[in-house]
């Protein structure tokens, strides 16, 4: 990209005015106006931002150079309490670790990380016969990202599969930020490297013979995930199947057993698996179930059965048993039924048991099958909030099933249960130096929405915490796409809480919290459900003496971003400080160009605004569209140039447009990291921990914290 030193000169001059010698007074960038007007179903949109979009253009480079400028300026007074909360959390964190060994086959893998480095080293070490690590042999580095990443400001390794030999690692890298993975296999007995095999790569898998490789690709310009390739040594790949419908997107995978490759292809409502005996490479594949418009369905392999995991008439998903040769849900056998108060996340098989993953009241339990007597076991967690996930159990023939285990009190915890006893097994616990966890306190609590649904918060505080108003509370939501946010723990959190700050999820429709309905009520036409629980939570805690109004920090990112911006929209009144970070908010110039990756596959979230009702509906909460005359709370808004998710230019027209409609001295400020990042920042450990103490300096700042 040119750079022009006088337009960055330029910009900076509408940053820094001078009045007289001894006081300068900060002024934030104005950016300039293009006249641009679009024609949507009628309605003239006149959008003066508009040219932000122009990524090339260097006047827009210098633009985003001077918010960054002014960001500078106005947080440098916060340095020191950044630099404070910098080495708190670098100083609870055990830097040189290690993590918990997986087998899979002969060898155990694992990853540690050194202190002073930014990424974890992947490693293996054979595996004794009992399972467990051979401590006494030499250590076999796979990737080493410090090394591989050497002088990039960005370097992230998406992911990697090993051969069924053993004997050569296929995994992609990323230097952009920008998700564009390219595909490299390298020979772990020699150490040679074959690299750039494929670019744009999204997903791949090995064949059984060890040397076929199945990859899918994604579309240069919408980032949609759509085509198969097979790649066999010294041959150039050969394409195998283009998805077409651009609504759906593709991924490669393989069951627990190794027998099948698997072509998963879904959209928001529907699914199709399509399989591949793993010893037949150049083989037909072929669909287990049909497509069939808002069928969602996942399937796994054991003695010659799929296990079904279908929302056919099972909104919360149900399991069933069918043969491989006659995959017929209604002749099938029921293994899980169908609860309206229990959804089915994930039915995990292996050779003697299966493990099913539900959600209940906004929590995570397990269940154990027995194959073998038809009996259940079922996990409980002693804790009224907490967070638990399927850890990863590669090998079909496990006795064991590894779970994680965390509470907004508990540092995060490695559990092997022996599947035929319940017996739990800790593996690891993550050190935190310096935490007592009997000095803080976790609860659920719920607020009754203003159309009498109950909706969970978690909300974690440390002991003595008073409740009569006087305190600030963070408070953090997403509400989209069905993702559930749980309860976890963050050392880092810990610096909010011994300053006295309460921190909160507020579990808002949109997720999953409680449900496949969950999220259906707060999509498509039922989308403002999610912004009016988040006011509702706001003001329960308020009403609750949790905290009181101006003294509630607010943040969400993503389309948690578009939920900050949406709800600043209606009740500024309540918030202190927000946060935005990568926020989706010009929701209609970006679902009205089906060119962009959030477009046409997001129509089944947001309604395609196409349509006339779904973009009358869609335009009366875009946040940008919103912005009106009237004191808005302090505001950060964190992007990055090479997001591929949510496009930089929306957070800074939406910045630009704010500016001009706030009516109050509160801050508006804009960071975006020209630099190399991606939609999740900064891939190094500790940049990360520098962006948030930045972030929560600044927050604690506007509600009077500033040590």
């Amino acid at each position: 990209m040119a750079h022009h030193p006088f337009l960055l000169v330029a910009s900076l001059a509408l940053v820094v005015s001078a009045v007289p010698r001894t006081q300068e007074v900060l002024r934030p960038p104005v950016a300039k106006r293009v006249p641009h007007v679009q024609v949507w179903h009628g309605t003239r949109f006149e959008d003066p931002y508009f040219w932000l979009r122009e990524k090339d253009n260097p006047e827009v480079r210098a633009h985003l150079e001077a918010e960054n400028a002014y960001t500078r300026a106005m947080t440098a007074a916060q340095k020191p309490f950044e630099e404070a909360l910098y080495q708190e959390f670098v100083g609870r964190v055990q830097q040189s670790d290690l993590s918990v060994p997986t087998r899979v086959r002969g060898y155990c893998y694992y990853s540690r990380t050194v202190e002073g480095l930014q990424y974890p080293i992947s490693c293996r070490k054979p595996a004794k016969a009992d399972g467990t690590v051979d401590q006494a042999a030499a250590e076999q580095v796979l990737l080493d990202a410090n090394e591989m990443g050497r002088g990039l400001p960005y370097f992230d390794i998406g992911s990697s599969e090993v051969s069924d030999d053993d004997q050569r690692l296929a995994y992609s890298t990323d230097v952009t930020g920008f998700r564009q993975y390219v595909l490299h296999v390298k020979d772990l007995a020699t150490g040679a490297v074959q690299k750039d095999l494929a670019e744009r790569v999204t997903s791949f898998e090995w064949a059984a013979d060890g040397k076929t490789l199945f990859f899918t690709t994604e579309d240069p310009v919408t980032k949609r995930s759509d085509t198969l390739w097979r790649l066999v040594p010294g041959e150039a790949p050969v394409q195998l199947y283009a998805e077409k419908d651009e609504l759906f997107r593709i991924g490669v995978g393989r069951t627990r057993d190794r027998k099948w490759l698997m072509l998963g292809i879904g959209s928001t409502d529907t699914a199709e698996w399509r399989v591949l005996p793993a010893d037949a490479p150049g083989g037909e594949w072929r669909s287990v179930l049909p497509r069939q418009q808002g069928h969602r369905y996942r399937v796994d392999h054991r003695d010659g059965s799929w296990y079904v995991t279908s929302d056919q008439g099972a909104v919360n998903f149900r399991v069933v048993q069918v043969p491989v040769g006659k995959p017929d849900l209604a002749g099938g056998k029921e293994i899980v039924p169908h609860r309206g108060d229990v959804q089915v996340e994930s039915f995990d098989v292996y050779a003697t048991h299966a493990v099913v993953t539900e959600k209940a009241a906004a929590l995570t339990r397990f269940r154990v099958l027995d194959f073998a007597t038809g009996t259940w076991r079922e996990l409980s967690f002693p804790e009224p909030v907490y967070a638990a996930f399927a850890g990863g159990t590669p090998e079909f023939t496990s006795t064991t099933f590894r779970i994680g285990y965390q509470s907004m009190v508990t540092p995060s915890s490695v559990y092997d249960v022996v599947l035929a006893t319940g017996e739990r097994l800790l593996r690891k616990q993550t050190v935190v130096k310096g935490y007592d966890a009997a000095k803080y306190r976790s609860e659920r609590l719920w607020a009754k929405a203003r159309d009498g649904v109950q909706v969970p918060i978690s909300i974690v505080f440390k002991d003595g915490h008073p409740r009569d108003g006087s305190r600030p509370l963070w408070l953090y939501a997403y509400g989209s796409y069905g993702f559930g946010m749980p309860a976890t723990f963050d050392s880092d959190r810990i610096s909010l809480l011994d300053r006295g700050v309460a921190f909160a999820i507020a579990h808002v429709r949109g997720g999953d919290e409680m449900g496949q309905q969950w999220h259906k009520d707060g999509m498509l036409m039922k989308k403002k459900n999610t912004f009016s629980d988040f006011v509702d939570v706001a003001e329960h805690l308020i009403a609750t003496k949790w905290t009181a109004a101006g003294k509630l920090m607010i943040e969400g990112g993503s389309a948690g971003g578009l939920l900050m911006g949406a709800v600043v929209n209606m009740r500024p009144e309540l918030f202190g400080a927000v946060h935005s970070a990568v926020p989706f908010v010009d929701v209609m110039n970006t679902m009205m160009d089906a060119s962009l990756p959030l477009t046409v596959g997001e129509y089944l979230e947001w309604g395609n605004p196409n349509e006339k009702a779904a973009f009358d509906y869609m335009r009366s909460y875009s946040p940008y569209d919103n912005l009106e005359p009237r004191r808005y709370p302090a505001t950060l808004v964190t992007t990055s140039f090479n997001d591929s998710q949510v496009m930089y230019w929306e957070p800074a027209k939406y910045v630009a447009k704010l500016r001009t409609v706030h009516q109050g001295d509160a801050e508006v400020l804009f960071r975006c990291k020209l630099e190399a990042a991606g939609h999740g920042g900064a891939s190094g450990r500790y940049d990360r921990w520098r962006d948030t103490a930045f972030e929560m300096a600044w927050m604690l700042r506007q509600v009077g914290i500033d040590r």
